[in-house]
Formats: C-alpha cells, structure tokens, sequence
C-alpha cells in the first residue's frame, strides 16, 4: 500500500501537504476518477472494510467501490498525507427511516482550522469538503445545506433532485462494531436496495452520471437526460465508458438487471 500508487490512480499531482488545497484537490480527484459502485454485492461477494482489500480492489485493480470502501480508502490517504482524520457513524435517509439508518454510511471528519466534512462516499454529493457548520453552501450549480440536530448529530441536506436526499451523522469517533454489521447486513439482507439494485455513480466536473439497474442518467446544471439501455452490449459499453469499470464478467450481470427493470418499471424507462 503506497500513497504514490493511490495518487496515481487519482491522477492527483500536485503538492502533497496536510493543508486545505491539498484535500480539497485530492477529494476531488478520488470522486473524479473512482466511481461509486456496488457490483461485487450484485455478484454476491462479500465486502468488507479491510484497507488493504480495499487499496488492492480500487488502486490496482481500477475498480471502485461503496461508501465503507471510498471513504475507508480516503481516509487511509488522507493520513498518509499527515491529515488529521476521524471516521464517522452515518445514516442515509435517517430523516425517514429514524436510527435504524444509522451505520449505513461512513462519513469522514478532517480537522484543519476547524473540522471539515469528508464524503466521497455517497455517489451524488460533495465533490470538495466542506466545514462542519450551520448553514447554506454552494458548489458549482449545486446548493447544500448542513443542519445540526440533538445528541451530535448532523444532518447533511443534498441538493435539490439528487439522490439520496439527505443522510444525517454524528460528530464523533464511529461506531466501528455498527458499521461492520451494517456492512454485512446491506449485502446480505434480500430487501436491501444494494442487493436488489446496481447502483454506480461517476462525479464529472460539470455534474453527475449515474446508472440504476438500465437506466443511464446524466445530470448538469441545464437538467437531466436518461436513457434505457437495451443490451448486455450497451450495459458493459456504458460501465466501460461512462464509469471506467472494465471486467468483461460484468456482462453476466445484464439478465439479472434486466429483470428487475422488467419487475419494477415494464418496458419504461423512468
């Protein structure tokens, strides 16, 4: 596990210093160049949080990952550089579903001249950290709003249309034992969404790709466009192209993501 090998696979190459240009452009790279993905959990391999799985999966393997797996490697980096980091208990959708989310998403904490929330995590969200304090903030054409609540907690409200909508988390060191037995409980639990859906996100630097299960959807400030995907030819061309996942085994995925468009949408794309 070399920092050098990760920079790379990022193509980050500008100075390497624990200071706030230095995350700033190293979170945006990772989110630039590794896509979030779920495919190993379509496949019904096990996931789990050991870094250097990790590090071998997504540096040299080109792969990407979930949020156990893209903020767990972040945060490894990150310390290599000298940052000061602090793992976090996360919960997308806890707005909805209450603490029963929470340990469903790790989130990173980077104290600087104050601390900063870390998240390359969730698939369509912060492309750059920001400080862990109330109010409204922008990035590129996206508007973000950050919330404290009670017991510590924090609640993160994505912008306008993105998905999820929100996840909230709390200030403190993780519960490590929680987010390990969510971990397994998401891919192994047959009414988890990551079992039932592949799920993959891509950041651009003017907006989001994401595909779920056919539908391929791109997103800017001028809106988005999707498009249902027809084949296991364009289903493999687009985690190829648009996502940067090249193993030609993901073509076995296509009969299942085939029909489960079939049992939720008919013939539609939506």
């Amino acid at each position: 596990m070399k920092l050098a090998d990760y920079l790379a696979r990022i193509d980050y190459q500008g100075p390497v210093a624990p200071n706030l240009a230095c995350l700033n452009a190293v979170h945006r790279q990772h989110l630039l160049n590794v896509p979030y993905e779920n495919l190993d959990v379509q496949f019904g391999r096990p996931v789990d949080q050991d870094i250097e799985r990790i590090f071998e999966k997504i540096v040299h393997r080109h792969r990407g990952g979930w949020c156990y797996e893209m903020n767990g490697l972040l945060c490894w980096a990150l310390r290599e550089i000298g940052f000061d980091v602090m793992r976090m208990t996360g919960g997308v959708m806890r707005k909805e579903r209450g603490n029963e989310a929470l340990g469903n998403h790790l989130v990173l904490c980077v104290e600087l001249d104050g601390p900063y929330i870390a998240d390359a995590g969730l698939g369509d969200g912060l492309l750059e950290p920001t400080p862990l304090r109330p109010g409204t903030f922008t990035q590129g054409h996206r508007q973000f709003r950050l919330e404290p609540l009670e017991d510590n907690l924090w609640r993160f409200h994505n912008y306008p249309g993105a998905m999820p909508p929100s996840f909230d988390v709390r200030h403190e060191p993780a519960d490590e034992d929680l987010l390990a037995e969510t971990c397994e409980a998401l891919q192994s639990d047959p009414e988890s969404m990551f079992r039932q859906n592949l799920i993959c996100y891509r950041a651009r630097a003017d907006g989001t790709s994401m595909l779920l299960g056919r539908v391929l959807a791109r997103s800017n400030a001028a809106g988005t466009t999707k498009t249902l995907l027809n084949s296991a030819q364009e289903f493999t061309d687009a985690l190829t192209r648009v996502f940067g996942l090249h193993n030609t085994e993901n073509t076995d995925l296509w009969p299942q993501v085939a029909a489960r468009h079939e049992e939720l949408f008919g013939d539609a794309a939506r």
